[in-house]
């Protein structure tokens, strides 16, 4: 299994050597002379927080050096995630969609059926076309070939960089106004233009042409089906 280095995500075989329980040492990136990834000594919070302030070392860190394809488990992870990503997204389009007079007891079957189907077309379809929308404006914008194991890394990226979907939750407990929603679509959108510079290497303009792609398509999508 090859590791990268946070700093400037060259190839790196181990990221430290364990001489005895809690007695580690880090090893340095033969590239850049620094500590190939210091993440490892860090306590998690830590990491979450340079992820939120979306740091590239924090992001090279999780998708190379915590998940990816060649770590263990890595099948049942990526399918948790992406259970969790459809669950969040669910929930974001019940809150968009279903209007506010049609919650209650008195709302009919046939506004339940169709509130519903709305949120289903969202979910599956718009994040269908989502997906292969990305896929393509990186094959074509970023140049890059997409073998199976590159897909994976790349849906991997979608995913974690995606975590600020779970603040939906906080709207289950508080009042919040819906452009809140849309903030965190933002927030979204950035931290997916930043992983997918991490896992490509590519331009940040490219990669924000691509993301942006992705998302209007899904957005489009969405507006027409619905």
């Amino acid at each position: 299994m090859e590791y990268r280095c946070v700093q400037c995500g060259f190839r790196i075989k181990t990221l430290f050597v364990q001489y005895s329980p809690g007695n580690i040492r880090l090893m340095k990136c033969v590239n850049c002379k620094a500590v190939a990834d210091e993440y490892i000594e860090c306590e998690l919070m830590i990491v979450l927080i340079d992820l939120i302030l979306h740091k590239p070392k924090a992001y090279r860190h999780v998708l190379f050096n915590v998940l990816n394809h060649e770590s263990t488990h890595f099948q049942g992870i990526l399918w948790k995630l992406l259970v969790g990503f459809l669950v969040l997204d669910a929930y974001r389009s019940l809150i968009v969609k279903k209007p506010e007079e049609e919650w209650g007891a008195s709302m009919s079957f046939s506004s339940f059926f169709w509130i519903y189907r709305k949120m289903l077309v969202d979910v599956f379809l718009g994040n269908y076309m989502f997906l292969c929308s990305f896929f393509l404006a990186i094959r074509s914008l970023l140049k890059t070939s997409a073998r199976f194991s590159r897909f994976r890394d790349l849906l991997l990226a979608i995913l974690i960089s995606s975590y600020f979907k779970i603040l939906l939750t906080a709207m289950m407990v508080w009042e919040f106004p819906p452009a809140v929603i849309y903030i965190i679509d933002l927030f979204v959108f950035s931290s997916n233009t930043v992983a997918l510079k991490v896992i490509t290497k590519s331009t940040m303009n490219r990669c924000i042409g691509a993301c942006f792609i992705a998302h209007a398509v899904k957005f489009c999508i969405t507006q027409v089906f619905s």
